[in-house]
C-alpha cells in the first residue's frame, strides 16, 4: 500500500523590512524581533530565556554556548556555528538553517516545528528524546548522530549522510529518506514504516538485513 509522503515544513515568516540593532557581545538577555544580526561572537556563554522572532542570523557563532528555554520562532539563520551548544527546553517553530555547522550540539528533548536544514555538518550530535514535526535536512551531514527516544514525525533526509547513527527507541511516522547513506547505523529496525527509493534499500540491503535479523546467503 502507499505511504503518504512527509509534510513540507512551513517557511519561515520574516519581513521584507528588519531592523539592524546594535547587539552586544552578551547572549544573556537578548530579545530580537524583525532583525537582522550578522557576525557576533556569542561562543561559550550561558543564557537563559534567549527570543529570536521574524529575524536573520547570519554568521553568528554560538559555539560552545548553553542555551536554557530559549526559543525561535520564523527565523532564518545562514553559516556561523552551532558545534557543540548545549540546550535545555529548546523550542524551533519555522526556523531555516543553511550551511551551518553545528558538530557535536547537544539538541536533546528540543522542540521542533516546521524546521529546515540545508547544506549543514551536524555530526556527532545528539536528538536524544527530541519531538519533530515537519523537517526536512538536505545534504546535510547527519553521522553518527543519536536519535535515542526521538520523535519524528513528517521529516524527510534528501542526499544527507547518517552513516552509524543510533535510532535506539526512535519513533517514525510519516518519513523519508532518498539519496542518503545509512551504512552502520544502529537500531534500523526503528525505521520501519520509512519510505524509500528501490535504489536506496538495495544499497543498504546488508545493514537492514543485519536490523532484522537476516542471514544473507552466497
Amino acid at each position: 500500500m502507499q505511504t503518504r509522503p512527509p509534510v513540507k515544513p512551513d517557511a519561515p515568516d520574516i519581513p521584507a523590512e528588519l531592523d539592524r540593532p546594535d547587539v552586544g557581545p552578551t547572549l544573556a538577555g537578548t530579545e530580537l524581533e524583525c532583525a537582522v544580526v550578522e557576525g557576533v561572537d556569542f561562543s561559550g556563554q550561558r543564557a537563559s530565556s534567549v527570543r529570536f522572532a521574524e529575524s536573520r542570523l547570519n554568521r553568528i557563532d554560538l559555539t560552545g554556548a548553553e542555551l536554557i528555554a530559549a526559543s525561535l520562532n520564523d527565523v532564518a539563520i545562514a553559516a556561523g556555528s552551532w558545534a557543540n551548544v548545549r540546550t535545555k527546553e529548546l523550542r524551533l517553530r519555522r526556523v531555516a538553517f543553511k550551511g551551518v555547522r553545528m558538530t557535536g550540539a547537544d539538541l536533546a528533548y528540543a522542540n521542533f516545528e516546521d524546521v529546515s536544514f540545508v547544506d549543514c555538518k551536524i555530526d556527532l550530535a545528539f536528538f536524544v528524546g527530541a519531538r519533530m514535526t515537519r523537517a526536512r535536512f538536505e545534504r546535510c551531514r547527519l553521522d553518527e548522530v543519536d536519535w535515542t527516544d526521538a520523535n519524528l514525525s513528517s521529516v524527510a533526509f534528501d542526499a544527507c549522510s547518517l552513516a552509524r547513527t543510533v535510532w535506539t527507541d526512535a519513533f517514525l511516522t510519516t518519513c523519508e529518506m532518498r539519496g542518503c547513506d545509512i551504512s552502520g547505523a544502529a537500531h534500523l529496525d526503528r525505521l520501519r514504516g520509512v519510505r524509500m527509493p528501490v535504489a536506496d534499500v538495495v544499497a543498504a540491503a546488508q545493514d537492514l538485513a543485519a536490523a532484522l535479523g537476516i542471514e544473507i546467503l552466497e
